[in-house]
Formats: structure tokens, sequence, C-alpha cells
């Protein structure tokens, strides 16, 4: 039975002969071993599981627990640290080895460390923002300062939550299947804090709450911390719960050598682990049975090896075989714990809400959509949690499932407002239109009222550009909006754009470098059918100049020749409907655009304004084809109606990226500004192969028609005049996706590249 544990081609070479006497042996020197304990009867010995703190090293602790569980031991008592807390809580709630592996291998720990918030869960300017800066930063009374830690937890938290669902009624963890404490460590004091009472799920999230990556964790006014720092291996607070015989498992660093010291970081762990490995010499000599994983090849954030920690952690244990195989036979054998299922549904009895200052208890419900007496899935209940941490109004939100009536349980929700209303952003891009630029953004919140927001924008670079945007966000009921943009940009496109056949025979110029600037300026009002489902209803100005230093065709202006020079008034419409997932990336999810606007005034530069319209409409669809394959098909149109015959807003054919003003239409094989009309149509579809981690590979194809009045007959419905396809390549850094795109065209028989790095805005 013993050498079921052992590895051969680690261990030894064992002949069958050879294993025999072997085995009698191992016999013979376990009859002599006994272990010094106050106890007479061996079957009355106490044993304590001890655990250590070590970020993802800690997955070790899995490995040990699954070699424990094969050979029966039973546990009386668990103690650990940090992520020892994390394992510990779970073992001693119910779940076996095996059960824990299988929990850790299917979590996607990049997400759960840093917190992502679905898209679909934050409003749409909040979502809009997210999308256009690399870095973000606290910015109070004008000085920029660094945020407490990384992630706020609040993945963490949830999952915690909902793992221990079914240890919920337990508020002393003595009374769990196996008891159970965690060491915590309090941030004001510097004092050990013994978590045994309480929520299981808050005092493991504080126990584990690892300086600089997760923020401090608030319980009955103490604010907690990474046990770590104070006590990494409680082994004397297990010892004092009358334990006679320990089982410790260490994960912690040893010292770094001096070559291994390169840099800030590494320098502060090594000082913080001079007292905690002095400390462990000692405790591990009062450890019955040590086991010290082999983790020098892993770090504190190496959750992607996962499998093979957990792997260490059972050679590890396979190493003790023989200490703990004897205490396997001293003592009757564990009893299976009692089985238990999560539940897919939540039935809620009543709410309570705790910490709301500046923000309503309807507020509060409103983001979480729950009601009181009603039922719901553990999705719909984390989706409403999003909603809420999507606001950003809230620097911790932690909750309780409290036992209720029957097979319910009360929510008790615990908030602390966030203090911070200012932020500092900041983006890098480029582009094949806009060129190189900078992005220095200002965010301030509570501007006037406890509902707004306002954002500024500034965009330094080869071309000079700003946004301002101010929203007071009244969620379901009609928000009022601001918006003011400028933008300007040079290329070089095709005469026959902006010069008539009179114009292109007498000048004989075939291509223009044009200027262009933008200036739009909007008032508007919004109301939410769903998250993701807004109508707008607004107005606005825009002043648009479009002039050329190529050629002159005005007497009056010797330098340039300027085309459009007008200021436009309109009324707008628009229904946006966005269920991707992401932005640049979709894997899922769907998208509608429509956009009306009514031009109603205009200066009238050109001497040939008329009131008119134009609408248009995007559809986009996303989904995958295999488990990292997928395929986004979509579809444009677009019309003008009026008798105006100014083509500045014009329908605009060419180019590749994101955040296009006016009405510039993407499109693969051309270049920006090759085409125009007052009405088109475009189908595209597009695969992308995230083929590593971020990494991405992608073939795209567009076909359309533009022209003059193209659905005034079936042209719009004939074969396609334009045609491009694409092939790509994509890397989503810290700065937003890094793309390359080489694309053609056969009827312009052109080859085009298009660059861009960073967010797009």
């Amino acid at each position: 039975m013993l050498l079921e544990f052992l590895e051969p081609q680690k261990y030894m070479t064992i002949t069958i002969k050879n294993k025999t006497i072997y085995s009698l042996l191992l016999l013979v020197c376990m009859s002599f071993q006994t272990y010094s304990q106050p106890s007479n009867n061996m079957e009355d010995l106490k044993v304590g599981l001890v655990l250590s703190g070590g970020g993802a090293k800690g997955l070790a602790h899995i490995g040990v627990l699954k070699t424990i569980d094969s050979l029966g031991i039973k546990i009386d008592y668990i103690a650990g640290t940090s992520m020892g807390a994390v394992i510990g809580s779970l073992y001693a709630s119910g779940y076996s080895g095996k059960e824990l592996e299988n929990i850790f291998e299917d979590l996607d720990f990049t997400a759960l460390i840093g917190d992502e918030i679905p898209r679909a869960s934050k409003s749409f300017f909040e979502r809009n923002k997210k999308e256009r800066y690399a870095l973000s930063l606290p910015f109070d009374n004008f000085k920029v300062q660094l945020p407490s830690a990384i992630s706020k937890g609040q993945n963490v938290y949830n999952l915690f939550s909902r793992l221990m669902l079914h240890v919920s009624d337990i508020d002393d963890f003595h009374d769990l299947p196996i008891p159970f404490f965690c060491i915590a460590t309090d941030i004001e004091t510097g004092e050990q804090v013994v978590m045994d009472t309480g929520s299981l799920p808050k005092a493991v999230a504080a126990s584990g709450a690892l300086p600089s990556l997760f923020q401090p964790v608030q319980i009955e006014g103490k604010i907690l911390m990474d046990g770590g720092v104070i006590n990494n291996y409680p082994i004397e607070e297990l010892r004092a719960k009358g334990m006679d015989i320990i089982i410790g498992v260490d994960v912690q660093d040893s010292l770094a050598t001096r070559e291994a010291l390169k840099s800030a970081p590494d320098i502060l762990i090594q000082i913080n682990n001079y007292r905690t490995i002095n400390a462990m010499k000692d405790k591990a000599d009062k450890t019955d049975i040590y086991i010290k994983p082999d983790i020098t090849d892993f770090s504190v954030v190496s959750f992607d090896e996962g499998k093979q920690i957990i792997k260490n952690g059972e050679i590890a244990a396979k190493d003790q075989i023989i200490e703990l195989y004897k205490l396997k036979d001293t003592r009757e054998a564990s009893q299976p714990l009692r089985k238990f299922q999560l539940s897919d549904s939540i039935r809620i009895s009543s709410i309570r809400i705790n910490g709301n200052d500046r923000y309503s208890r309807a507020y509060v419900k409103g983001k979480l959509k729950l009601e009181s007496g009603n039922s719901y899935t553990y999705k719909t209940f984390i989706k409403g949690l999003d909603n809420l941490a999507g606001t950003e109004n809230f620097s911790s939100i932690l909750y309780e499932f409290i036992p209720s009536e029957g097979d319910s349980f009360r929510l008790d929700v615990d908030l602390i407002e966030s203090k911070q209303t200012m932020d500092l952003k900041v983006g890098l891009h480029h582009d094949d239109l806009y060129k190189t630029a900078a992005l220095v953004n200002v965010t301030k919140k509570k501007l006037l009222t406890n509902d707004d927001v306002a954002s500024l924008d500034l965009i330094v670079g080869e071309n000079l550009r700003y946004q301002f945007d101010y929203f007071i966000d009244k969620g379901f009921y009609w928000s009022f909006g601001l918006r003011s943009r400028y933008d300007e940009f040079d290329k070089t496109i095709n005469s026959s754009l902006l010069l008539d056949e009179e114009q292109l025979q007498s000048l004989g110029v075939q291509k223009l470098a044009i200027e262009l600037s933008d200036f739009t300026n909007q008032i508007y009002f919004q109301t939410l059918f769903r998250r993701d489902f807004a109508l707008s209803l607004g107005a606005e100005h825009k002043h648009l100049r479009i002039s050329s230093e190529t050629i002159v065709l005005n007497d009056d202006n010797e330098e340039q020749s300027i085309f459009e020079n007008s200021d436009f008034v309109s009324l707008f419409g628009t229904l946006y409907f966005d269920t991707y997932n992401d932005k640049y990336f979709p894997t899922k999810g769907f998208l509608f655009d429509g956009d009306f606007h009514w031009f109603i005034s205009s200066s009238d530069y050109n001497n040939n304004f008329s009131p008119f319209s134009f609408a248009k409409v995007k559809l986009g669809y996303a989904f995958k084809l295999l488990p990292n394959l997928s395929a986004v098909i979509g579809s444009e149109g677009g019309f003008k109606l009026g008798e105006d015959s100014n083509n500045s807003l014009n329908f605009a054919f060419g180019g590749y990226g994101n955040d296009f003003i006016n009405n510039f239409i993407s499109f693969y094989g051309y270049d920006f500004i090759s085409v125009t009309g007052n009405s088109f149509v475009k189908g595209n579809i597009d695969f992308d192969l995230e083929w590593t981690n971020n990494h991405h590979v992608s073939l795209g194809a567009n076909y359309g028609n533009l022209g003059d009045d193209i659905f005034t007959n079936t042209e719009w419905a004939s074969a396609p005049d334009f045609s491009g396809y694409a092939l790509g390549y994509a890397y989503e850094s810290v700065i937003g996706p890094i793309e390359v795109k080489y694309t053609w065209s056969p009827e312009a028989k052109n080859n085009i590249w298009f660059f861009s790095v960073g967010y797009w805005f």
C-alpha cells in the first residue's frame, strides 16, 4: 500500500525480490518509531495542519492535501496564513484536495486578480473612457498619487463567497467540518489578529490581502492585510488548540542571492523575508512532519504554472510518505466529509445596505438589480455586483449571506464609498491618419452634483486635438450630457473628390494634400432601455474646414485653396445597443449603432446649402467558432436625404481604425478617404485567432457599393464595386492593441499597410 505513493524512477529501482525485503524493513522501522506525545492512546492524538503563505506558490498545498486524502489521514484543526488561509479554509469547509485542484485549474487568474469587470457592466460613458487610456492614477489637490493596490480584490471575494456559501450559517470557525483559523495583520498597530469567528470569506480575504497586490480589508473597524507580514506559519497558535501532532507545509521563499536581486521590489521582498525565514528555522523544528515543496522556480504570481506547483506539492508530500503512513496507522481513518452541492441560485429574503452616505439605497439597489423575495442565479447576482463596482464609486463592496427562513438568505452589503473623485489618465497612440499622439486626461466626479462626471482629453502630437465630456448619469431616467471635440489631420487624397471635371482638366493635378479640421459641440439627453441599450436625442454645432496648399483656386487667397469653411447646426438621434465583450477583440455579443442627423442650418461658405439629412446604421455579431477562434460578421449602410449639393459631409470609404469622425467608413484595400458618395452599403467578415495569450492573427474581407443615390435604383444590391482583404497581427499590450494589417483590393490594385499602436482616441 505504501509503494503506490513512491515514484520508483525518482527514489529507487526495486526488483520484485527487493520489494519484499524493503517492505519488511519498513514495517520493522515503523514498529520502533513512536511520537513523543502526552497521550497514552495513539488514537486520541489530535493532528493539526498548518499552511504557510506564499501567493501562487501556495497552490502546492493542494498537492499535499491530495496525498493526505489518499492516505485517509484525519485532520483535526487547520491554521493558515495568506494563500495557506485560502486553501486551508476551503479544505476545512469540506472540499477535498482533488476538488480544490479542479477549482483552481479552471480559474482565469488574470481576470480574477486584475478585478476585470465585464464590459457590459459599465455605463456607456465609463466604457468609452476605459477603452482610451493606458494608465489611470488618483489625482487629488493636483497631486498625482499611487493607488493603494493593483486590485480591490472584488472578484477574489466573490469567488470565496460563492465557494463558501454552504457554510454561511457558521460564524464560529471551530464549527466548520474541520475547525479552522487564519492570521491577518492590523495595519494601524502591526499586531497579529487571529480570525476564528465572523464571516469566513471576509476573514480569508483579509488574511490574503497581499500588500500592493490587494487592498486591505476593513472588518469591525480594523483595517487588515496579509497575515504573512506578522506570522506566516502560525504553528504556536495551532499547538495551543490542543494539537499533539502537526503537519506543516512551508512554501516561503529562501533568501535570494545577489545575482537574483535585480530590482527594487526584489530587495523589498528580501528585507521582508529576513524575519520570516529566520523565524522558520525555529518553527520548522517544532513541526512534527515538515513538508517543504520545491518552489524555487516560481513567484507569488506564477498562477499560470499552477499545475506544476500542485505537482511539486505532491512530490514533497511523498518525500515524507513514511511519516505520513505511520501517522495513518496510529489512528482511526478520517470519515468522509458531508457532501454538498453548490446551488446555481440564491433566494434573497431581504437586503440590508450599510455604509452608503452620498448614494441612496435606491441607487445601490438599482445597480444591483435585486429585490427582496426573489430568487436569482449566481451569475445574475455577480452581474449586479459588477454593475455596482463598475461605477467606481465604491472602494470596497463586501457582503454576507445570512441564512434566513427556509432556504433563503438575508443579503447584508457593506460599502465603503470612494473618497477619490479625480483621476489623471494617460495614453499613447499612433495610426496612419492622426499619426503619433500622447493623451493626457483629467476626470472629475461630483463636479456639480453627486451623479455627474467631467472629463477633458488633451491630445498632443502631429495633430492637436481635444475632447471634453460632461455627463449627469440618471441611469434609466433621462440623463444629460455635453460634449465638445476638436480634430485635425493632413491627408493626400484623389483630386477628383474635391475638384470638378473642368478644374481637373485645367489644373492637371491628380493628388491634393488637404488639411481638415472639425470642431463639434453637442448637447443631448440619453435614456437606457437596458444597461447596454441607449437612446440619445440632441442638438449639434459643427465647424468644418477643408483646405489645400497644393493648388490656388481663388485669387483672394494666394497661399491655399479653401474647399469648405462652414458652420452647421443639426438635430440628431442615436440608438445604440452594444453587448460586445471587448471593443477591439470581441468574441461574443451584438452591436447596433444607428445615427440620424438633420442639418437645418449652415453659414454656407460655398453658397450651396439647403436642409438635408444623413441616416446610417452599423450592425455586428461576434461569436466563437473554436475556443481560441472567433468571427465577427458585420454590415453597414447609409444615405442622404435632401437636395443639398454640399458634399463635404458625404460618406468616404478607406482606411482602418476606430472612432472615426463624421462619415468616414473603414474599408480594407483602400487608403483613407479614397472613394466618396452620398450613400453606401458594406458587408464584412473578420476571423481572429488568439494563438497564444494576447497574440492575435486575423483574416478579414469587406465588400461594398458607394456612390450618389445608389438606393434610388438597384445599384445598392448589385455585385459589389469595391472589395478588400486583410491579413493582420495584433498584440494586446499595456498601452492598448499593437496592430499591423496588410490589405489589398483587386479593383484598385492597391496593397496598403496599416499600422497602429495603443488605444484609439
